[in-house]
């Protein structure tokens, strides 16, 4: 305990002695060098952001030469004394850095010795499709949505798992849902690249082996896993709505999933849910829709994903449920009736629909 008191009344006596150097230097205190801005310079409330780089191996003046000319720290001499008082002049941290205007010096220093460096988190949800995940990405200043969706394509990008897409195709479905950590200065190329390389880490070689057995591409896992995902509310009912889905598509049944109706009309304004994306209130219309996503009018499964799904989504698609259902309608808390009969599907729609 006196040993840490000791070392803090020295380094206290210390940065007074820079203070009372830079008053001298300066000649007063009523300009815009203060020596209370070596601890605390006290941003306004609306003080800018700025993103400031520290490039590898740049010493301590060149830093605070131009801390100084972005207004974020307000004395060069500050900045490189207390670098120097504090042994720090080896052990600046380059990378992208955020700082308030007129941050504290004491801050500065400390947060690039330590390599605090900037930060952006982008969540991607599960049964968001891309233009979802264009949105995070721009809110999170890291790129405009128009840049991703146009950089979004299978042909941008060298994976095994996209080898048998179009090259035009777009990467709906292929970025795995999870939270991302970026530093500021990252492309919207190597955002996406991350979202694939967690989509080719998740989706593991057995995964693989196991729709080849089942007689399915990957893309056709995916595809029909983005369905379950927009569907299934109950964790235990994926396995299930895939077997329905499954034996649909075996016995030349049209899949008629709501969600694909709601992917073709994309962005209608009439009424859409808190995202502004997905159709809410399908009217019979809707149904009739002309695209080929639409599974009430086109037969089989939809050209590709709609939605970023879960790993538990796919892994239904290959795990499939037991049983013999052909049809759900959802319940009012969200689970789904099934059931093997038409007539028995229509009992369960009177009852759960009305």
């Amino acid at each position: 305990m006196r040993s840490f008191t000791v070392a803090g009344f020295v380094f206290l006596v210390m940065l007074c002695g820079l203070a009372i150097w830079q008053i001298s230097e300066s000649g007063d205190i009523s300009g815009d060098v203060r020596p209370t801005d070596i601890l605390d310079a006290t941003p306004g409330p609306e003080a800018e952001v700025e993103s400031f780089r520290v490039l590898d191996g740049e010493g301590a003046n060149s830093i605070g030469e131009r801390l100084v000319e972005r207004k974020i720290v307000g004395s060069v001499t500050q900045f490189r004394m207390l670098v120097a008082l504090m042994g720090y002049e080896s052990l600046l941290q380059p990378g992208n850095y955020e700082f308030q205007q007129r941050t504290s010096v004491l801050d500065a220093v400390q947060r690039i010795r330590f390599g605090r460096v900037a930060t952006r988190v982008i969540t991607v949800i599960e049964g968001w499709r891309l233009e979802q995940i264009a949105g995070a990405v721009e809110r999170s200043r890291l790129g405009t949505a128009g840049e991703f969706m146009k950089m979004a394509v299978a042909e941008n990008f060298d994976y095994e798992f996209l080898d048998a897409l179009p090259p035009d195709s777009s990467l709906e479905g292929y970025l795995y849902p999870a939270t991302y950590i970026f530093n500021p200065g990252v492309s919207v190329g190597e955002i996406i690249e991350e979202m694939l390389n967690a989509f080719d880490a998740n989706v593991s070689v057995t995964m693989r082996q196991r729709a080849r057995e089942a007689g399915l591409s990957l893309h056709e896992v995916v595809s029909l896993a983005s369905i379950i995902e927009r569907e299934a509310r109950v964790e235990a009912e994926r396995p299930v709505m895939a077997q329905v889905f499954l034996r649909r598509l075996r016995e030349g049944i049209r899949l008629e999933a709501d969600p694909t109706v709601q992917y073709a009309l994309g962005n209608d304004t009439e009424s859409v849910d808190e995202f502004g994306i997905w159709k809410t209130g399908l009217t019979l219309a809707d149904y009739d829709t002309a695209s080929p996503y639409n599974t009430y009018v086109q037969l089989g499964l939809p050209p590709g994903p709609i939605s970023s799904p879960r790993l538990a989504s796919m892994l239904a698609v290959l795990n499939p449920a037991s049983t013999n259902y052909l049809y759900f309608v959802a319940r009012p808390d969200g689970s789904h009736a099934f059931a093997e009969s038409f007539a028995e599907h229509q009992a369960n729609v009177e009852k759960f629909t009305q």
